[in-house]
């Protein structure tokens, strides 16, 4: 059974799922991390493959940026396909002046100035947060590994480029929220209306306080890092 979304028959998905952004990282990480990977939905570009991971089933699946594109894919995931795990591994802008470039980022939940909740809850403030199993176990891999990660609280903004961003960053940070993505308060929402485990691991690739950036090899090895550590989740 296909989706309008996604072309994969009932079994071609594994029940745990990571889900970069960009299809190019899915394509990224199938042929560089995962074993024998099969792309098994090519529509609309947003590429999907499973493979193994020391030998257990793994599937990557491109989201597309925002919280509508994400909440699509998602959706389709957990409705369709049975899929009980998701893990996001993305790129965030660091808010906060102790969380610095190539940090990961662990979201333990997020605030939105999106509506999609406020059309889903009315006058209710939902908190969506991350599947602390997960989370737990995110951090005490990356503590293993010498990966500095950090748990916070982080901001999905429905705008890349927003008129308001400065004075957005300096009141979410004075509230502790450390890191600014576009995607992470659908897939927590989604998860809990589900009844799944979700996570959002994310590499830091711009501090959007200094204006430092990730050179493209950083962004590539620090990527690599995050995502070994959803898969050893998995």
């Amino acid at each position: 059974m296909s989706t309008p979304h996604n072309s994969a028959n009932q079994g071609d998905i594994a029940s745990k799922v990571l889900l970069p952004g960009d299809p190019l990282r899915a394509r990224f990480i199938a042929e560089n991390f995962l074993e024998n990977p099969v792309c098994y939905n090519e529509v609309r570009g947003m590429l999907g493959f499973t493979g193994s991971y020391k030998g257990k089933p793994v599937s990557v699946q491109g989201t597309g940026m925002g919280m509508p594109s994400l909440s699509i894919y998602a959706n389709e995931l957990m409705e369709f396909y049975s899929v009980n795990t998701l893990i996001r591994v993305g790129t965030c802008g660091s808010i906060h002046p102790d969380v610095r470039l190539k940090d990961v980022v662990i979201a333990l939940g997020a605030s939105t100035d999106s509506n999609m909740n406020h059309d889903r809850f009315g006058s209710i403030s939902f908190a969506p947060t991350a599947s602390f199993a997960l989370l737990d176990m995110a951090y005490q891999l990356a503590k293993q590994q010498n990966i500095k990660a950090v748990v916070t609280n982080v901001f999905t903004s429905d705008k890349f480029y927003d008129d308001m961003l400065d004075q957005k960053m300096k009141l979410l940070s004075s509230y502790g929220v450390a890191a600014i993505d576009m995607e992470t308060c659908e897939l927590y929402s989604l998860a809990a209306r589900h009844g799944v485990d979700a996570l959002t691991l994310m590499t830091v690739s711009d501090n959007l306080i200094t204006g430092e950036k990730c050179t493209i090899e950083e962004r590539q090895t620090s990527f690599g890092d995050m995502v070994r550590i959803a898969l050893e989740i998995i």
